[in-house]
């Protein structure tokens, strides 16, 4: 079976989306349409140098997801998903591509998201760390016995599990784990504590949103982070992301469940190869490769 899968928040470069843009006219209408859509010109970010003004969350996330959507909309006939899945942001693009959302819809919801995001990340000053070479059990019981906020945020692959937490709890937790064997314990460049109680504030901003939202039968299943199950039904679809926010992208149990269920080729589609890289620590074997510009 064919998987499209779709990056999330750090797929980002400068320059991004210029080739899509220029490739038709379909493809520049849409990213004229999501300039106006924001209310402010992201092409002029994504495809210029100012790394720094690409890394706002407010723009790092509609421009992956551009990046991403407007990408597989230029596939046409030849897109034929029979699985999709996204990880953490990725899961809007996968719900668009595979006909759950609208274009401007889901634009909108991914605007709204990181708006709440950036600011339930300046209401609590947090931060995460990646954490290599400890079984995820170890990971979890460490996080377990600190009293301030630190939970796994993302299991990325064996082996790799991303924290999240208040600062101080992130400090302890990299000590503790170091001690406790990681090959690594490092905190990240991010904004905040995605995927952890700290991000209720954005989850219960972005609830009303989803509510709001029309969504309709996809074309396929979607293996969505909080569950990494395949789901179709749109009401559980729209559960799912609204606790998606402060809930653990179970990006590792996703790859696995996608490869007991038949997965043989994987199609990573947007900005960066990080996915494919992931799906290849579970399954060497697997047939893996980008969409395209």
């Amino acid at each position: 079976m064919k998987a499209y899968v779709f990056p999330g928040q750090g797929a980002q470069f400068p320059g991004m989306g210029k080739e899509l843009y220029e490739a038709s006219a379909g493809t520049k209408q849409l990213f004229e349409k999501a300039n106006e859509i924001l209310g402010f010109s992201i092409t002029d970010i994504m495809f210029g140098e100012d790394a720094e003004a690409l890394k706002q969350t407010k723009v790092t996330q509609p421009a992956i997801f551009l990046h991403s959507v407007i990408l597989a909309k230029s596939l046409g006939y030849s897109f034929k998903a029979e699985m999709v899945a996204g990880h953490s942001l990725g899961e809007f693009s996968a719900l668009v591509a595979a006909g759950y959302l609208s274009f401007e819809d889901g634009l909108r919801l991914v605007s709204k998201r990181a708006i709440a995001m950036q600011k339930a990340c300046e209401q609590n000053p947090s931060t995460m760390a990646a954490v290599l070479g400890l079984e995820n059990e170890v990971v979890e019981n460490i996080c377990k016995e600190i009293k301030e906020v630190v939970v796994p945020a993302n299991y990325n692959c064996p082996g790799q599990l991303v924290i999240s937490g208040s600062n101080e709890g992130i400090d302890i937790a990299c000590e503790k784990l170091t001690e406790a064997g990681a090959r690594r314990a490092l905190k990240l460049p991010v904004g905040g504590a995605f995927h952890s109680p700290l991000m209720e504030p954005a989850r219960a901003e972005l609830e009303h949103a989803i509510d709001e939202t029309n969504f309709t039968l996809g074309i396929c299943p979607i293996y969505q982070n909080v569950t990494a199950t395949a789901i179709t039904n749109t009401e559980e679809i729209k559960e799912n992301l609204k606790n998606q926010l402060t809930a653990s992208v179970l990006w590792t149990q996703t790859m696995q469940q996608m490869i007991t269920d038949g997965l043989s080729s994987v199609i990573e589609v947007g900005p960066g190869k990080v996915l494919q890289g992931l799906f290849k620590k579970v399954d060497r074997k697997l047939d893996t490769q980008s969409a395209g510009l």
